[in-house]
């Protein structure tokens, strides 16, 4: 049986992850990981373009790594493949999942203790008999165990960062077709939840069936699951799945209603409809009798869009991220919702990186790409000197780069206003990683954790206190550290960071970067009630990056943000007095 190219993609990376437990050279293991990630980005099916004879087109396809390809599509199998688990425990590679674990700890526990499996290394750990080993102690023993219990909590859910994309360009290819008469992403995308199981779509057309041929027609298709006038589902080559269903536009609103969610929200509705003499589901509002059964013969109620829904229901309408049954079914009926943050409202960018760190861009290509996304202004914040492995610059390079960013900035005139600042680590001691006297040379400080992110609450705690209560530190940047979906956040007394952070008019950032959005929605929400001046940025790393600020306005919308609260909606002016003020 012939293999998709999500399977041909994972054995190639087992291949590569074995092939560094063995201790192969370097190169090798890159040519199986780099053909790996080729075929997992891939548009189109593996069998289509072998057939083409075209596997060599492939960036990092080379003849070898391509008959390989064809023999996994021919057989379903890859002899290497079978033969590498001859000799290094499949099991290994799972332990090297855990979060800290590599290839040389995964060969260490296998050769000292005889450990193959994720469940055989945790009975070690528990028993002690990790700290025994060299490079090991207690600390990392613990460590290894929370990283299995973080791992057993992963779902196979995909990264909105991943799944958005992917599910937007098939709806926008959906949307070319002339039947389309409107189009929606639904369920937990729409709501903007951190990971997605699978993507919902809906299609308002008269006419399903050009629809649905192509969208189980895809090139980018691996398995068709159902193929229906109404409803048919596929697994993209990727391995997510995508549901398509088409409706009549005069349902568009209860159905969009129904199929975004979440199930709680949509559950408290239903009761408030029943409550109004009604019943609501997908299809329409109809009226029942005094036992809540459908009166058939009644005339129903058809919502072609999501305000009529709400509006019939005697409530203000519910924008999707905020339809998690927190709240805002009773803010709704009493018409107190928030004034959300949109993108529009966004004028600047607090945190990005450049070549002189870690990014990919120079500073002026960086200022360029923000003046094209129509910033007002703009802080430069590459790393500081502790974090070695992101080229962190010495006060030395720090000053010199400060010098650059007024450089550039006078160069610019009244296109964008450039600020020169740092993201300085926040060390393991607790101590920062420049002196006051540095920082005074700058225009905005960030202070962010980068290290010692397993320690105890009281000195993650005591670590990000010191750092607000600094007058030079204007913002922590990602605060709780957590990244998906192989970190989970630092455990810190949330309390009293919020409680110093609005003493100190500390900013807290929700980074807009997919694999953080930290912030998270529950503690942006407490910070705002707090008073705690708030800022999305993107933390760029590269000029693409910028364009990740969509998915931090999501996180903060379902954090209840609003634009006032949010320091980079204000003028540069103002911004300015308030900094003027910290000082």
């Amino acid at each position: 049986m012939s293999l998709s190219n999500r399977e041909i993609a994972d054995i190639f990376e087992r291949c590569a992850d074995m092939l560094q437990i063995r201790g192969d050279n370097i190169h090798r293991v890159l040519s199986y990981r780099r053909a790996s990630e080729t075929i997992r980005s891939l548009p189109r099916d593996l069998r289509v373009i072998s057939s083409e004879g075209a596997l060599t087109d492939l960036s990092y396809i080379g003849k070898t790594i391509a008959a390989k390809i064809d023999e996994m599509l021919e057989s379903g199998e890859l002899d290497f493949y079978n033969r590498l688990k001859a000799e290094i425990p499949e099991g290994l590679v799972d332990i090297m999942h855990i979060n800290g674990v590599g290839p040389k700890k995964a060969k260490l526990f296998w050769e000292q203790l005889e450990i193959t499996s994720v469940d055989e290394l945790k009975i070690a750990a528990d028993a002690g008999k990790l700290a025994g080993l060299a490079g090991m102690g207690k600390k990392s023993q613990q460590k290894i165990l929370d990283g299995i219990e973080a791992l057993s909590r992963q779902t196979g859910r995909a990264n909105i960062g991943e799944a958005l994309p992917a599910a937007q360009k098939i709806l926008d290819l959906l949307m070319e077709l002339p039947e389309a008469q409107e189009g929606a992403l639904a369920g937990s995308i729409r709501r903007g939840r951190e990971t997605i199981g699978d993507v919902d779509i809906l299609v308002a057309a008269d006419d399903s069936g050009p629809i649905m041929q192509r969208f189980v027609t895809m090139e980018n298709v691996g398995r068709v699951l159902g193929h229906g006038p109404t409803k048919s589902s596929v697994e993209l080559l990727s391995g997510l799945q995508v549901d398509v269903r088409v409706l009549a536009k005069s349902r568009w609103g209860t159905a969009l209603n129904y199929f975004t969610g979440s199930l709680a929200h949509n559950v408290k509705m239903r009761q408030i409809a029943l409550d109004r003499g009604l019943s609501l589901n997908e299809h329409a509002l109809s009226p029942v009798d005094a036992n809540k059964t459908i009166i058939d013969s009644a005339e129903k109620t058809l919502c072609d869009s999501e305000e009529k829904v709400y509006e019939t229901l005697g409530m203000q309408y519910v924008p999707p991220e905020l339809r998690e049954d927190s709240g805002e079914i009773e803010a709704a009926r009493e018409r107190r919702l928030p004034r959300l943050v949109t993108r529009a409202d966004i004028i600047a960018d607090l945190h990005m990186h450049s070549d002189w760190s870690d990014g990919k861009n120079t500073i002026r290509e960086m200022v360029e790409a923000c003046v094209e996304r129509g910033h007002q202004y703009i802080v430069i914040t590459d790393h500081s000197r502790s974090l070695g492995i992101a080229n962190g610059l010495s006060i030395e390079r720090l000053l010199a780069q400060a010098e650059e960013v007024r450089r550039i900035n006078d160069e610019t005139g009244e296109a964008i206003e450039v600020l020169a600042g740092t993201e300085m680590d926040i060390k393991a001691d607790g101590s920062l990683d420049y002196p006051d006297e540095v920082l005074a040379h700058l225009d905005f400080v960030i202070a962010s954790l980068h290290s010692g992110l397993s320690q105890k609450r009281e000195q993650v705690t005591a670590r990000l206190l010191n750092a607000i209560r600094n007058p030079y530190v204007r913002m922590i940047g990602h605060p709780s550290a957590r990244q998906f979906p192989n970190r989970d956040e630092v455990d810190a007394d949330w309390d009293a960071v919020l409680a110093a952070a609005k003493e100190a008019e500390t900013i807290l950032e929700i980074n807009a970067n997919p694999l953080r959005l930290d912030l998270k929605p529950e503690l942006a929400r407490l910070a705002q009630d707090m008073g705690v001046p708030l800022a999305i940025n993107t933390d760029a790393h590269q000029v693409a990056h910028l364009d990740l600020m969509e998915f931090g306005v999501t996180n903060a919308r379902r954090g209840w943000v609003e634009a006032r609260h949010v320091v980079n909606t204000w003028p540069l002016e103002r911004f300015r007095q308030w900094l003027k003020g910290l000082s």
